[in-house]
């Protein structure tokens, strides 16, 4: 059986803008970094950087 594992983190390639999976919230959120929120730019068209090289499937 192969399982699919979603990406659990993501960054945009323009801003740098970070964000994590919550599995509480069922959500994206802003990352930190020592207590600094890694938002980036808020007008930004965020580029993630979840492209052809994740591979989602799990054995």
């Amino acid at each position: 059986m192969v399982d699919i594992e979603p990406p659990r983190e993501r960054t945009c390639e323009r801003c740098g803008r970070r964000d994590i999976w919550d599995d509480e919230l069922v959500s994206w959120t802003i990352a930190n970094d020592d207590g600094e929120k890694l938002a980036g730019n808020p007008y930004c068209l965020h580029e993630w950087d979840i492209n052809g090289t994740f591979n989602p499937l799990t054995s």
